[in-house]
């Protein structure tokens, strides 16, 4: 049986410095993985705006805002799909967190993670926990049509507070 592209995606590993990168989040604005250094930052990596798993994905993760916030961690939205696209996306899905355009060059900061389906020309589903200091320590790669939830952030989020501080804020995850 052939292999779907995207099927042996190599994920950077946790260890490896994040690759900074600078996206659209508007037609006229734009963010900087580096603009968030010194707090954790949490990677979603997901194939497209409007599909029904993306937009229940997004819409879990715009209601464990205030979960992430606890950990000082900022949520970042990542696809191929314009800035167009995610404005309108973002409205209608009363999104809070910001959705990043890797629309040109197409899917470029989705390669330099690994979380690029080549042949199918989006991003894999892909998470990834990134530390204060800008290296990964978490990543998990999601099945296409399967909504990987916050559970597993949630957790990677734990660790890094509690290494950090001994402390996690709470360790029972509503979502």
């Amino acid at each position: 049986m052939a292999k779907r592209p995207g099927q042996d995606s190599k994920l950077l590993s946790p260890g490896t410095k994040a690759p900074d990168f600078t996206l659209h989040v508007t037609p006229d604005q734009t963010l900087a993985l580096s603009d968030l250094a010194g707090k954790p930052v949490v990677l979603a990596f997901y194939p497209a705006d409007w599909s029904p798993v993306c937009g229940d994905q997004m819409a879990l993760y715009n209601e464990a805002l205030s979960e992430f916030e606890q950990y000082g961690a900022t949520i970042l939205g990542i696809s191929v799909d314009g800035a167009w696209c995610h404005d309108a996306f973002a409205k209608a899905r009363n999104l809070h967190f910001p959705l990043l355009a890797d629309f040109e060059p197409k899917g470029a900061v989705a390669r330099q993670y690994g979380a690029y389906r080549e042949g199918d020309g989006f991003c894999q589903r892909a998470l990834f926990v990134i530390d204060r200091d800008g290296v990964i320590a978490w990543n998990f790669l999601s099945p296409i049509a399967v909504n990987p939830g916050a559970e597993g952030i949630l957790d990677a989020l734990d660790r890094l507070s509690a290494e950090r501080t001994g402390y996690a804020p709470d360790s029972s995850h509503a979502a």
